[in-house]
């Protein structure tokens, strides 16, 4: 089956799903007016037009999928079309990965996907415009970052975590993201967070705890240690990307960052440090005016339980969803972080765990081959081979 007819189906899947059974719990009621944009292809000519021929003008960014641009459709709708490098075979697989999950999930806090284009060797998705870009765009940018306030920050913390929870119990699949970071945290005109780039995501069957897997793919810095090392994956290591991101969004600090008051550069070392020494407020962004000190001791509490080294003592997003939404929760404390793998080594081996196996007696990176090899705060993937892993790398900020 051709690459167009293949996307029609999923499109067509999608549109006759929600005729019969209409949105689940937490999915958004189609808008007027979008209710036939599941089954449609845009035509390429039609986003030529909409993007002044994919004009350098328009231009919004670039990732490891291809350039994205800003378009403007002949009804006034503002568009964001992400396109396939044409040279990119990592791309054509994200490419179809992100149409097989984006049209069977549907939920407020998720980027909407609102058709593609396969004509030859052009491929692009279509989304709708987000004015206010990614959460890293406002967060890391201290003329920006005073636009996000300590409540703006909490929801966000929220909607993402609501977010995740559809993905992880709650959709038609179940789905983990595997790059849960600030880029792909879009903001719409109210700067609720959509999470973004499904390209790298993997479906989970229900019954399974978790899957062992030669292809590791995520950015450096917000992987969880047991994935990142040993290719142990579960819906915990999404959980300890969001722990990371909690406490990106609270400092205002990125995950890596040599300015940190800590020698160390890494900001879960740093915020472990002060809550052992009973400082953790000292964590906050200094940018904040004000801030609910409860909160943000919740938050920065929160982010070290997700990214406790114990995957088992790790909550699930369902309790993360609980802890935000009471207003008086008391948090167990959080044990030592996993802080293995968060300095850029990384083996290029076979995971040899399997099913069963407890992977927090095997993150000792020597208890692996040789063939470690110096990372940047990167987005990577290994592709498996017979014999060995070969790694490619993209820029961060996808």
């Amino acid at each position: 089956m051709g690459l167009g007819r293949r996307l029609c189906c999923c499109l067509q899947t999608k549109r006759l799903k929600w005729k019969q059974n209409g949105p689940r719990d937490g999915e958004e009621e189609e808008e007027k007016g979008h209710g036939e944009s599941w089954d449609l292809i845009f035509e390429l000519e039609t986003l030529e037009v909409a993007t002044d021929n994919f004009s350098e003008e328009n231009l919004l960014g670039h990732g490891g999928f291809g350039p994205v641009y800003k378009g403007r459709l002949a009804n006034g709708q503002e568009i964001a079309v992400k396109k396939l490098s044409v040279t990119s075979r990592q791309g054509f697989n994200e490419f179809m990965n992100e149409v097989k999950f984006l049209v069977r999930v549907q939920h407020r806090n998720l980027v909407t996907l609102l058709g593609c284009c396969a004509h030859g060797g052009d491929k692009a998705l279509v989304y709708d415009y987000l004015p206010n870009k990614s959460l890293d765009k406002f967060l890391f940018d201290k003329m920006k970052s005073s636009s996000l306030d300590w409540s703006k920050r909490y929801d966000i913390i929220f909607g993402v975590a609501r977010g995740l929870l559809y993905l992880h119990e709650e959709s038609p699949l179940r789905i983990i993201h595997r790059d849960i970071k600030a880029s792909n945290i879009l903001l719409d005109n109210q700067l609720n967070p959509k999470i973004s780039d499904f390209g790298l995501a993997r479906l989970f069957a229900a019954e399974d705890t978790h899957v062992s897997t030669f292809k590791i793919a995520g950015t450096h810095g917000y992987m969880a240690p047991e994935y990142a090392l040993h290719g142990y994956l579960s819906v915990k290591s999404d959980v300890f990307s969001y722990g990371v991101l909690v406490l990106e969004i609270a400092s205002g600090w990125k995950n890596h960052d040599r300015r940190l008051p800590d020698e160390s550069g890494d900001l879960l070392s740093y915020a472990w440090k002060l809550f052992r020494g009973g400082n953790v407020l000292d964590l906050v962004d200094k940018s904040l005016d004000t801030y609910d000190e409860g909160q943000a001791a919740l938050c920065i509490q929160l982010g070290l339980l997700c990214c406790q080294a114990n995957i088992t003592d790790r909550p699930d997003m369902s309790t993360v969803n609980l802890i935000l939404s009471s207003d008086s929760f008391i948090l167990p404390k959080p044990s030592k972080p996993g802080l293995q793998g968060r300095r850029g080594y990384w083996s290029g081996t076979r995971s040899t765990l399997g099913s069963g196996t407890n992977p927090s007696s095997s993150l000792n990176p020597s208890s692996t081959s040789t063939g470690n090899s110096k990372m940047s705060n990167s987005t990577f993937m290994e592709d498996e081979s017979r014999n060995s892993l070969s790694v490619s790398f993209t820029e961060e900020g996808r």
